[in-house]
């Protein structure tokens, strides 16, 4: 088995319970999928190919139907492309189908072109898309990308997007596990492309989870904040939301926001860390009693950097660097490890993989004063460092020559 499909397997055999586990009717769920697939040159064609049968075994195994949840697919190439739109196709076979008859369409890895389409077309009623109804986003990717990705992933997810990455190539893992939803190991996954029918089961799963909030529910929870979703149960012309949220140590320090009926999330920010809060969503409607919803969310940990930094094994050219690792449930997605001389001069830096806690840095200067800092990035976009001074030894000097006994020109005895 190859290395990346063990990381795969690490990430992804978590499997959720889908709604048909716990015995809800098929009929009862809604969604708008967007699967997003990586058509351009970068990706060759038997690749293509591997991933186009698993969109469609997975595709197969949905609850895919009128009123229930529809599917669209758009390529990522120079332009993006919708092959289908959301309604075209009323069952979980005929849009395995349609993606089998896709053909790859070639051109740059536009991916951040792509998104900012698939945005439109997931709230747009030409494209077919719903409204007030569960939008989950699934990208199929070999790592690479022409133009960012970052901001208009974030716009889909601040939108209330649920965003699942499946990476069959190299691609870098702090920026992936930055544009998944979170937690990133239940909605990002590494596999090789000849390995991607294991992940059908708990990709499946997963996305019938992310298809059902049946009622008031926190994701993406952080230590400053968390997101809140609920079903569709006003409309914009029947009434709105009152949305409240207070420590549950100090229920008078309330905060409030008031929603159109056609809201269905909303995410707090500016919060304590460590923290009990009690959510209450109240649906104000002048046709229909609706009763309110509650919630208690606690707040992760406040995120800690490196509190510790080792300097070890010093070498005229090279340092070993440790740092205590940042722990917890909101630990660290990598560490970024920068040296550079004291007294001026370029700087090198390193970047360091979460789960790893030193590296050796290479190619310095013998006899030199070094400051070292362990930067922690976590997924909420902060950042916390530690620096700490370090000095290379000198290197080995050559021995001085012997002195040879001078002559004084008389003959040796």
């Amino acid at each position: 088995m190859l290395p990346w499909t063990v990381i795969g397997l690490a990430l992804s055999l978590r499997l959720a319970r889908s709604g048909a586990e716990r015995g809800l009717p098929a009929s009862a769920l809604q969604g708008d999928l967007l699967f997003l697939l990586d058509s351009s040159a970068s990706v060759s064609h038997y690749e293509f190919s591997r991933v186009r049968e698993f969109l469609g075994r997975l595709a197969a195994l949905l609850p895919v139907g009128p009123g229930a949840l529809r599917a669209s697919l758009v390529h990522v190439g120079s332009r993006p492309h919708t092959e289908f739109p959301f309604g075209q196709h009323s069952s979980g076979s005929a849009v395995q189908d349609a993606i089998r008859a896709a053909a790859q369409r070639m051109g740059d890895t536009n991916t951040g072109l792509a998104l900012a389409y698939a945005k439109e077309q997931l709230f747009a009623k030409a494209a077919g898309a719903r409204l007030g109804v569960p939008k989950v986003l699934v990208w199929v990717t070999d790592g690479g990308s022409s133009d960012p990705v970052g901001p208009p992933m974030q716009e889909l997810k601040d939108l209330g997007v649920t965003v699942f990455i499946v990476s069959t190539g190299r691609g870098n893992l702090l920026e992936l596990s930055a544009a998944a939803s979170a937690p990133a190991e239940k909605h990002l996954h590494f596999v090789d492309v000849d390995d991607l029918h294991i992940i059908t089961q708990a990709l499946r799963g997963s996305i019938l989870d992310a298809m059902w909030p049946q009622q008031l529910h926190a994701s993406e929870v952080t230590s400053s904040g968390f997101r809140l979703a609920w079903p569709s149960l006003l409309t914009a012309d029947s009434g709105y939301y009152v949305l409240e949220l207070a420590p549950s140590t100090d229920p008078g320090a309330t905060r409030r926001q008031q929603l159109p009926g056609n809201a269905t999330g909303w995410a707090w920010t500016g919060l304590d860390p460590d923290t009990d809060y009690d959510v209450a969503l109240v649906p104000e409607s002048n046709v229909r009693l609706l009763r309110s919803q509650h919630l208690r969310v606690h707040t992760l940990p406040e995120e800690t950097g490196p509190e510790l930094i080792v300097v070890s094994h010093a070498r005229p050219r090279s340092l070993r660097v440790s740092w205590a690792p940042a722990l917890g449930p909101d630990a660290a997605l990598g560490y970024h490890v920068q040296v550079g001389p004291l007294r001026g001069g370029a700087a090198q830096s390193v970047e360091v993989p979460a789960g790893e806690n030193s590296t050796t840095l290479q190619g310095l200067a013998p006899g030199t004063a070094y400051l070292v800092t362990v930067t922690a990035a976590f997924r909420s976009g902060r950042e916390r460092a530690l620096s700490a001074k370090a000095c290379t030894p000198e290197g080995e000097r050559s021995r001085a020559p012997r002195p040879q006994p001078q002559r004084t020109g008389g003959r040796e005895p």
